[in-house]
């Protein structure tokens, strides 16, 4: 088969259609609590982290930093079983300071993405 003016043949068009809907299937961070880049008053207890697809829970990670680069949380970040495109961790009580979350991901279907955001407590 070949779609008239682009010269695609069947197998190749498969191929094409696949790479497009396998494209979209990688876990992104959807929203965060606190919020990416956001000041709060009170110090979080923990930061949550909503992702577009499932992740798995052996292959996903949260780690949080202070300034200087130590890790203020607890080192218990774990999927939610309840939800598992939600990835939480626990946080030691944080002084006023800026934070990083840094996270990586392994989605259901084997893709990894990761990146970091920042927050900040205020005095």
């Amino acid at each position: 088969m070949t779609i008239r003016g682009f010269g695609v043949t069947g197998p190749a068009l498969a191929v094409l259609l696949w790479g497009a809907t396998s494209a979209g299937a990688h876990a992104f961070l959807d929203r965060a609590d606190p919020r990416v880049g956001s000041t709060v008053r009170t110090p979080p207890a923990q930061v949550r982290l909503w992702f577009t697809e499932s992740l798995e829970p052996a292959f996903s990670s949260a780690q949080v930093v202070n300034e200087a680069g130590g890790r203020v949380d607890r080192g218990n970040g774990q999927v939610d079983p309840a939800n598992p495109a939600l990835l939480s961790v626990a946080l030691q009580p944080l002084p006023p300071g800026t934070y990083k979350v840094i996270w990586r991901v392994l989605s259901v279907d084997s893709h990894v993405t990761e990146g970091d955001f920042t927050f900040r407590v205020a005095p």
